[in-house]
Formats: C-alpha cells, structure tokens, sequence
C-alpha cells in the first residue's frame, strides 16, 4: 500500500515477484520515464501546494496551516498539529526520480481517490487508477483519508488480500 508520494515507491518496488497486489491512497503512480512531478504538473495546482516550505537545503516540509487547512482537514486541529509537528522532511529532488517499470502494468491495482483531496489533484487521482486500470473506491475524505476513513481505507486493502488469496480477478 502507498499513500501520496508512496504510490510511486510502490509502483516501483512492485515489481518484487513476493507483490501480488498494489493498493494506492490518494497516491502517485507515475508510468514508465515519469515522475511525480510531472504527473503533479498535469492538473492545476490543488491549494496545500502552495503550503509547502523549501528549507533551501534540498528538503520539502508544509506548513502547520497547510496541515490543517489542506492535508488533514478532516481531522482533528489538534491531531493535524501532531503531525504537522512530527514530519519528516522530503527531499524535492524525489518529484524528479523517474519510473523504469511500473509495477501497475503487470500487478492487480486497488486505488483510493480522496475527493476533498487539497494536495494531490483529485482529477489526476481519478486519471491514474482509470489509467492502471485499478479497482476505485471513492471516499469522501481529506489527503489522510488512512487517517480520517481507517476502516473504509482498510476495507480497500482486505478487498485486495482476499482477491489475491483466492486469485480472483478485479
């Protein structure tokens, strides 16, 4: 499972021949030559973009206000807070990696679009799992709809279990 910038670790590490099922959450999925950012540069720029903070050392953090307003706005203030608080930087160079092999291509893809999602397009999330071909669930929910929606988000992932387990077909 990858959520956000996850999906396109995912979809990368997904080629180990031990994954039989990718499930993505309001996440990327670059294809092959792609990277994060270029799928982020197809859509207009959702609002917690422009809540992100360079430390002009190579790292990426966002505001607490961008914590609260765009990526957990379902959430508690004070939970967003603690998390806004406890993140870990990211470095910007990763929005360049590109993809060699998307694991999507050959692996059964679940995916969880976000439709209050203020950080990753909610268009480009619904062009992705329509692209990988993915089983989509729809939830109303923030970025952190893992967070927000734990036991829909872990119904998405059992769904993916069970399929694999008794290898159904999506």
């Amino acid at each position: 499972m990858g959520h956000s910038w996850g999906g396109a670790v995912i979809t990368e590490a997904g080629n180990d021949p031990k994954v039989k099922a990718l499930v993505y959450v309001a996440a990327f999925a670059p294809d092959a030559g792609e990277s994060v950012g270029d799928q982020v540069g197809r859509h207009p720029s959702p609002p917690g973009l422009a809540q992100i903070i360079n430390d002009g050392a190579g790292y990426l953090k966002l505001t607490d206000e961008g914590w609260i307003n765009d990526v957990g706005q379902d959430l508690p203030e004070s939970e967003a807070r603690v998390l806004a608080a406890l993140q870990p930087p990211l470095a910007a160079s990763t929005f360049g990696d590109k993809v060699t092999t998307p694991a999507w291509r050959r692996v059964p893809s679940w995916y969880v679009v976000s439709t209050e999602d203020r950080v990753v397009s909610v268009e480009l999330e619904r062009e992705l799992a329509t692209a990988m071909g993915a089983k989509t669930t729809e939830l109303k929910a923030s970025h952190l709809s893992l967070l927000s929606m734990p036991e829909a988000v872990a119904d998405v992932i059992l769904d993916a279990v069970r399929s694999v387990e008794f290898g159904e077909s999506q």
